[in-house]
């Protein structure tokens, strides 16, 4: 064994700052920032209305927030990957 630790995936590691990271992650994936966003807006707006909701059940708002959340993230990710098929099938690289 060498006295030195070689890293196991090289080019994973170049990077050492989470941030740098995460920038990466951004623009590799454009629309997993966007459907959590989407996601954290629709919990802070079901929190603001909780307040507001009147006669309306707990069970049943909490039921209709679930589904607006669910449904923007899967709309996110179902554009995000119209977008990965588009560049990768319809706009090819050059190579």
């Amino acid at each position: 064994m060498s006295s030195g630790q070689d890293p196991v995936f090289p080019q994973y590691e170049t990077e050492t700052t989470q941030t740098s990271k995460l920038l990466r992650k951004f623009k590799e994936t454009p629309f997993v920032p966007i459907g959590m966003a989407g996601f954290a807006m629709v919990v802070g707006y079901g929190l603001y209305r909780l307040k507001h909701r009147g006669d309306m059940k707990m069970s049943l708002h909490l039921i209709h927030m679930r589904v607006a959340a669910q449904g923007f993230v899967v709309g996110a990710i179902t554009c995000g990957v119209l977008y990965s098929m588009l560049r990768e099938y319809v706009v090819k690289p050059k190579e």
